[in-house]
């Protein structure tokens, strides 16, 4: 996916967070989920969200692209507050991986062209979206499927078109909602590649995960959660000496909606 890299931070000044929660509270069902969490990400830079089951993982990243309502606290997205925020193709967000395509026949094309009505809302697409959806494709090792249907996918292989229909848009920041859930290992690689190359162009990651697994040698910091409140944070040296040992926990760590084909994300 040759794309050009993000504009990078003039030399000497520090680089604006494209992700930064302060003091961040949700709730749930009437239920208060988060007590307060702290959380940025940075150009290039890849961050792990570890933790047990019913922790705060999936909340706060709902959170973190706008899904779930703030009950307190700050929450801005390339250093604009939340509730003046516009450009949400500028943010990529991959929910939890869908079992099925929802019912609603679709190719792997289409599901991954529907990601791309994050900078345009009308049909058809241009050729610039069609380019942009076959370098998605091509990206996450998908092109010869384009013309599949979603419903006849493996599990990893949906997992990477929602991906690709994230990349669509060409997003400064990705927000991943365990990635790796029911994922091969094949495919666990793949992913690590593409958010390697992800990363050396400036974008930003956020990944809510339940080990690291291949995915170790990209995390630049790891913050693990508990009751809703961040424990600890684990930086590369302790993550390469193997000092975050996994929390267990399951993919889908508190209420969430289903995450089907081919419909908005919920963030465009």
């Amino acid at each position: 996916m040759q794309q050009e890299p993000h504009e990078a931070q003039p030399p000497g000044e520090a680089a604006t967070p494209l992700i930064a929660l302060r003091g961040v509270r949700a709730s749930l069902g009437g239920r208060p989920v988060l007590h307060g969490i702290d959380l940025s990400v940075g150009p290039g830079e890849v961050v792990a969200l570890l933790g047990a089951n019913g922790s705060g993982k999936s909340t706060a990243v709902r959170a973190a692209v706008g899904q779930v309502p703030l009950a307190g606290g700050d929450l801005d997205l390339f250093g604009t507050p939340v509730r003046r925020f516009r450009d949400w193709a500028r943010l990529g967000y991959v929910p939890q991986r869908s079992t099925a395509a929802s019912g609603v026949p679709a190719t792997v094309r289409e599901v991954v062209a529907s990601g791309r009505l994050a900078r345009r809302r009308l049909l058809p697409l241009r050729r610039a979206d069609r380019e942009a959806v076959h370098r998605a494709l091509d990206l996450v090792g998908l092109a010869d499927r384009a013309g599949d249907s979603a419903g006849a996918l493996s599990g990893g292989q949906h997992q990477r078109v929602l991906i690709a229909r994230a990349l669509t848009s060409d997003p400064e920041a990705l927000v991943m909602d365990e990635p790796l859930a029911g994922v091969d290992l094949a495919s666990q690689r793949l992913l690590a590649e593409t958010l390697r190359a992800l990363a050396a162009r400036g974008t930003g990651v956020l990944l809510v995960l339940h080990e690291l697994g291949p995915l170790r040698p990209l995390i630049d910091r790891a913050v693990v959660l508990s009751g809703g409140r961040v424990e600890r944070t684990v930086e590369r040296p302790e993550l390469a000496a193997g000092e975050d040992e996994h929390h267990p926990c399951h993919p889908a760590d508190e209420a969430e909606p289903a995450a089907g084909y081919p419909l908005r994300t919920g963030i465009l």
